[in-house]
């Protein structure tokens, strides 16, 4: 396994000594230091299809959506106490997803391009629509999650940890199976699909085990978003494609797809980006955000991860020469 340099050990420290320290040093926005590990979240599930292996998917929402009421309905059904029920719907939600995405993945996967995304579309859209129509989950009103036993402020402060450790473990989870033989697996899906057939690589089940791993954090997240928030709307928060669905697609474009830090850089400029526009621009927000999604796509097909890695490819171990006679450059 391919070591990682001295600078990526710093790096990763010294986000993990400021993410302890944010509760305390900027105690009035944990709530929004909480959305931006859900976000980064968000970003990362989807660059592990999208960006890892080149599957574009518009339907992950469906497995946030499924966290939020599967978390949700435990707590509410057990009869437990508090915590205890939160740890039980967390494991059931993460495993109910786990389930729906290994059960989709052997027929959705086996479709390619636009077909596998107009699909996804579909799955998060329908989702939505059984959600607003069961009254077990409350239909059209939402659903309102149990009251936490402590402050408010108790409650921002745990559920901050609590997306801290969800978000540091996708993180380093993804970044340990991209250095594996599973890594080099779907990468070569992206690449060429078919080649990969050919070798003998059983693709479609490398595909659903993808989705597996992005279904299961994407779960965890959904139950925790869903207690932090209080109410789960059926079309609003659980599964809004319009808004979840299509930012953690936008970030880990705007970062850089494919890679493990750009998700990570994506969804902290655009997270940062969108709490200015709610700040500044109140009532512009949705026109400035619209914006903003055409910058990215104009000006930053590549990502800022890519347009960096362009501009100075020496610093990411690609080796640049200049052929002295025709004045070529050889990456």
């Amino acid at each position: 396994m391919k070591r990682a340099p001295v600078y990526e050990y710093l790096l990763i420290t010294g986000i993990g000594v400021a993410a302890l320290l944010i509760p305390w040093l900027l105690p009035n926005f944990i709530t929004q230091f909480t959305f931006l590990w859900v976000m980064v979240v968000f970003a990362l599930t989807w660059d592990l299809l999208g960006g890892q292996m080149g599957y574009n998917s518009f339907g992950n929402v469906l497995f946030f959506g499924i966290g939020a009421y599967a978390c949700a309905v435990v707590q509410r059904d057990s009869g437990l106490d508090y915590f205890t029920a939160l740890a039980l719907g967390l494991l059931c939600a993460a495993l109910l997803s786990t389930a729906v995405s290994a059960l989709l993945g052997a027929g959705v996967l086996g479709m390619r391009g636009h077909y596998f995304a107009i699909c996804t579309l579909g799955l998060g859209v329908a989702a939505g629509e059984i959600a607003g129509g069961w009254e077990y989950l409350g239909a059209g009103s939402g659903m309102v999650t149990p009251q936490y036993p402590g402050g408010i402020g108790e409650r921002d402060l745990f559920y901050y940890f609590l997306s801290l450790t969800i978000t540091g473990t996708g993180f380093f989870t993804l970044r340990r199976l991209y250095q594996s033989r599973f890594g080099i697996a779907i990468n070569a899906i992206r690449d060429d699909e078919d080649k990969a057939e050919a070798m003998g690589l059983h693709t479609t089940r490398y595909k659903t085990v993808a989705w597996c791993v992005a279904a299961f954090f994407l779960a965890l997240t959904g139950g925790a978003v869903g207690n932090l928030i209080g109410f789960i709307d059926p079309r609003d928060v659980a599964f809004s494609g319009a808004t979840f669905g299509v930012w953690m697609i936008l970030m880990a474009i705007l970062g850089g797809k494919g890679t493990i830090w750009g998700p990570v850089l994506g969804a902290a400029v655009f997270h940062l980006t969108q709490e200015l526009f709610w700040n500044f621009l109140f009532g512009w927000q949705r026109v400035a955000l619209g914006a903003l999604i055409v910058l990215i796509v104009v000006f930053f097909p590549q990502g800022i991860l890519g347009w960096v890695r362009e501009a100075w490819p020496e610093r990411f171990g690609q080796c640049v020469d200049t052929d002295r006679q025709g004045g070529e450059e050889t990456r």
